[in-house]
């Protein structure tokens, strides 16, 4: 067994992480970052497989509005390192980036790698040391930090350390949520973990999961009757359920309801473009002879999964009823009756509860141990705004690290 020593530890290779690091190290610094991986930043690069997210282009005062109930402590650290902090940043890494039509911004080669080839060099160049398949294994009785290797246990000491460990969703990546135990021990208050930007399971009939699974229902909008959440957009029908963009955007208001009341109804308007009385005079004339799939693509000029979404959750009565159908295919009632497993979704709610933390994310429970990234408890929807607040974490608790390593005391609150 080893014991070493460094000024600042940082665990966890993510994004978080990884900014935490930088930041102590543009001060000159050394930094050392354990991950229990072969390599950093696995699921950034996973993510970043059909295009990397970095950020959004939205104006900062509806940027923050994204983080839900912790817009107020996301938006500190927004302050600090906000969207456009982003794109400068990845520009002097030589990454170009540009909006895309969604608003969202992407690099110029929209992959992940170059990125991360680019900022570890950077890392190197400053004399970050990277070290791998080193699994936290939390304190000894001497406060050392212990660590599982391939060649054994090994023990390091530091000033300050960050703790950037990620989540429990994508468990295969790393984020495995194995520090709740070790910091619950600690006394650290934590909220339970929850899937976040997920799916959700409804109750579909064979036939139509037979010939639908895999469907991207386009151009439509979905409404929360018991809140104000109104968007347009497109998702997916699964075997299960429903995925994609727009389920992920409102999947905390969902999750959240059926918490409340065991199932959630969305309301999906089929027919966003066409208003309620034009909708009406479509239909009104009946389906007569025609097929309810016919009557539906030559009066509604809706087909394939639409209509068969329509079918599927509509009783009978409300298909004959041309105005209860021209109704109900402007809010069509779809019940959604669990998320899918925390290990499958995109990010984690929950986690070490903010009032736990000082302002620059320090635990007040363990003075000189700061955290950062999607381990906190916060959330928010994918569009760039998950990892702009890590990367801005990361760099609060950073800054935070530096101060302590250098003052032996946290920035006051």
């Amino acid at each position: 067994m080893s014991l070493a020593h460094a000024p600042i530890v940082v665990i966890g290779a993510g994004p978080a992480g990884l900014m935490a690091a930088e930041t102590a190290a543009r001060a000159g610094l050394g930094v050392d970052v354990y991950d229990a991986m072969p390599s950093p930043a696995r699921k950034l690069l996973v993510a970043g497989r059909g295009g990397l997210n970095l950020t959004h282009s939205e104006p900062l005062e509806t940027f923050v509005t994204r983080y839900g109930a912790r817009q107020e402590t996301v938006s500190r650290w927004l302050a600090r390192f906000g969207p456009a902090e982003v794109r400068a940043w990845a520009d002097e890494l030589g990454i170009e980036t540009f909006v895309g039509s969604s608003g969202r911004v992407f690099p110029v080669g929209m992959k992940a790698a170059p990125l991360l080839r680019a900022w570890l060099r950077r890392l190197e160049n400053l004399g970050v040391c990277l070290h791998p398949r080193h699994r936290w294994l939390g304190w000894d009785a001497d406060g050392a930090l212990r660590f599982a290797t391939p060649q054994g246990e090994t023990r390091r000491r530091a000033q300050a350390v960050v703790l950037a460990l990620g989540g429990a969703s994508w468990p295969h990546l790393g984020s495995d949520a194995a520090w709740v135990a070790i910091l619950r021990a600690r006394g650290v208050a934590i909220a339970p973990l929850k899937p976040a930007n997920c799916g959700f399971e409804a109750a579909w009939s064979e036939t139509f999961r037979r010939k639908f699974a895999g469907a991207p229902l386009k151009t439509v909008t979905i409404s929360l009757p018991w809140t104000d959440f109104h968007r347009r957009g497109e998702c997916m029908v699964t075997e299960y359920g429903l995925e994609g963009s727009l389920i992920y955007a409102a999947s905390a208001r969902i999750r959240e309801r059926i918490a409340a009341r065991g199932e959630a109804v969305l309301r999906f308007d089929l027919l966003p473009d066409t208003p309620p009385e034009k909708a009406r005079a479509r239909l009104e004339r009946g389906p007569g002879r025609r097929s309810f799939s016919e009557y539906l693509r030559r009066r509604a000029g809706l087909r394939g999964v639409k209509a068969g979404l329509a079918r599927e959750v509509l009783p009978p009565e409300a298909r004959r009823d041309p105005v209860a159908l021209a109704a109900a295919l402007k809010a069509l009632p779809v019940k959604v009756l669990r998320p899918r497993p925390l290990e499958e979704a995109i990010s984690t709610a929950g986690g070490l509860r903010l009032e736990a933390l000082t302002d620059d994310l320090m635990l007040r429970a363990l003075p000189g141990v700061f955290c950062a990234g999607e381990m906190l408890d916060w959330e928010a929807p994918t569009g760039g705004y998950l990892l702009t607040a890590c990367l801005a974490s990361g760099l609060v608790a950073g800054e935070g690290a530096l101060r302590f390593s250098l003052q032996g005391s946290p920035l006051p609150d």
